[in-house]
């Protein structure tokens, strides 16, 4: 299944709900929905995107979720077992990250402290450098533990697994989810070569 230029361009300011199974431990927040993604209605579904492949690589999931054509009931069930979340700063779907205005993002990191209070995890990994940095206000932030609370969650930012980020590839991105994922107590789920 794909989806024609037409279909995809009809979901722009489309929404995805938040991923927020109970007993969450580690809550990805992305920077808002591309265009793919809201026609899946699943998280990070663009097929050139290197976060699920990641995740698998670091031992963070059991298997390899495929989300192009949005997730089935087996792959919400890994995500809720492993008590993984998923968010956006920003809900509405654009063809480009770049399309987001700086008030935002900023407005985005507002609305996260509620939910994060609602929710509790041990640990938020903000997912995109440049967006972290705009919408927290620290243009000097560097990957990683930020080392200060988000309500009464650690906060992480961790590099974008975007295509397009050709600074890190499934490898980097891989020990940078398994810190997170470490930090916020989410075991294993296989052995990790």
């Amino acid at each position: 299944m794909g989806f024609s230029r037409a279909e995809l361009a009809s979901y722009r300011d489309a929404t995805v709900p938040d991923f927020l199974p109970d007993g969450l431990r580690l809550l990805f927040v992305g920077i808002n929905p591309g265009l793919w993604t809201a026609a899946a209605q699943a998280h990070f579904a663009y097929p050139g995107n290197r976060f699920y492949p990641a995740l698998y690589r670091a031992g963070i999931t059991a298997y390899r979720i495929h989300a192009a054509e949005g997730w089935s009931e087996s792959d919400r069930a890994e995500l809720s077992r492993r008590r993984l979340g998923i968010t956006n700063l920003v809900p509405r779907a654009t063809a480009r990250a770049a399309d987001l205005r700086r008030e935002e993002l900023r407005h985005g990191a507002e609305q996260l402290l509620s939910l994060v209070a609602r929710t509790t995890p041990e640990v938020v990994a903000v997912v995109g450098i440049t967006a972290y940095r705009i919408a927290f206000h620290k243009p000097d932030a560097a990957p990683g533990d930020q080392g200060e609370k988000l309500v009464d969650s650690a906060l992480w930012m961790v590099p974008n697994p975007s295509g397009l980020n050709a600074h890190h590839q499934v490898e980097s991105l891989a020990a940078w989810y398994r810190a997170a994922a470490d930090a916020a107590g989410v075991p294993a789920a296989r052995p990790i070569a």
